[in-house]
């Protein structure tokens, strides 16, 4: 077993149980009213079914415990009071950051001294800083591309800070809906992309597009908290400097695109109206809002 939890989630009109990681990433959800399951991340379907199953025929013991606490506060239209954030400081805006921002204070804080650039660059030695430097290079282009949209009405954040040290490499908010943008640069490789695993130069497979998926649901989860707005966030994977990229007929669930095609988002329109853009921008780019998500 994986040590998944299910949690109880009710607001704006919706009734749902979502099943957990223990980073708190979503796996599964199904709505209590009509009991249907959706599976977020494949490989934990039977064992998240198993969890929803018995809770969707009977009532749980959340809804018992529930119905004799007390009510929470709600509006005088009868919907559930958001919470607030606290007024946004400089240090909470992420606005502020730069494509690569992450990277760029790990490098800074736990990087190479002069010295071991030096004898890393005689030794032709590859280190965990490349990877980290050549990630960074990767952010910055995409980060690039995705400020051109900012025309087309879209707003964008960089690195977005969640706990235990991660963060989200670029956040997407527009006229189309929400995009949680994760990039991989993979310099002159191939690179074949399926439903859950991606393999780079036909190497092992690597968890990218699970990942994508259970980082977008976080990202759900977070603006659904602190905003009044309906809100479906799409995962993205940018591959950098690919030799060429391959889909799989069955991958639609993540969007797959190299650094230059992720100008084919700003097209998108009829999701959100700039109303809404605004008042999800301004959840997404508070720090505060990512604390526990």
């Amino acid at each position: 077993m994986s040590d998944l939890k299910v949690v109880r989630w009710k607001r704006h009109g919706q009734d749902r149980l979502y099943v957990n990681l223990p980073d708190g990433s979503a796996v599964a959800w199904a709505d209590c009213r009509t009991g249907k399951v959706t599976i977020l991340v494949e490989p934990y379907r039977h064992e998240a079914l198993g969890l929803l199953r018995p809770l969707l025929t009977r009532p749980s013991p959340t809804s018992r415990s529930n119905a004799a606490a007390k009510p929470k506060p709600r509006t005088a239209a009868g919907r559930e009071v958001v919470p607030e954030l606290p007024p946004l400081t400089p240090p909470d805006d992420l606005a502020l950051h730069r494509p690569g921002e992450g990277l760029r204070r790990l490098l800074a804080e736990e990087g190479p001294s002069p010295v071991q650039r030096v004898l890393s660059w005689l030794l032709r030695h590859e280190s965990e800083w490349d990877s980290w430097r050549m990630g960074l290079a990767g952010e910055r282009r995409v980060g690039g591309e995705l400020q051109r949209l900012s025309r087309s009405g879209w707003r964008v954040l960089h690195s977005v800070p969640l706990p235990r040290n991660v963060d989200i490499d670029h956040l997407l908010i527009g006229p189309g809906g929400v995009f949680s943008i994760n990039t991989k640069r993979h310099f002159g490789k191939p690179v074949w992309v399926g439903d859950e695993m991606a393999k780079v130069s036909h190497g092992r497979p690597q968890p990218y597009a699970r990942k994508s998926k259970a980082e977008a649901g976080r990202v759900q989860a977070v603006l659904e908290r602190y905003s009044d707005v309906p809100v479906h966030v799409q995962p993205v994977i940018v591959f950098v400097g690919v030799t060429e990229l391959t889909k799989a007929a069955t991958q639609f669930t993540v969007r797959v695109y190299r650094e230059r095609e992720v100008s084919a988002l700003g097209p998108l329109s009829g999701v959100l109206d700039a109303a809404q853009i605004d008042a999800l921008y301004a959840v997404a780019r508070h720090r505060r809002a990512w604390l526990s998500a």
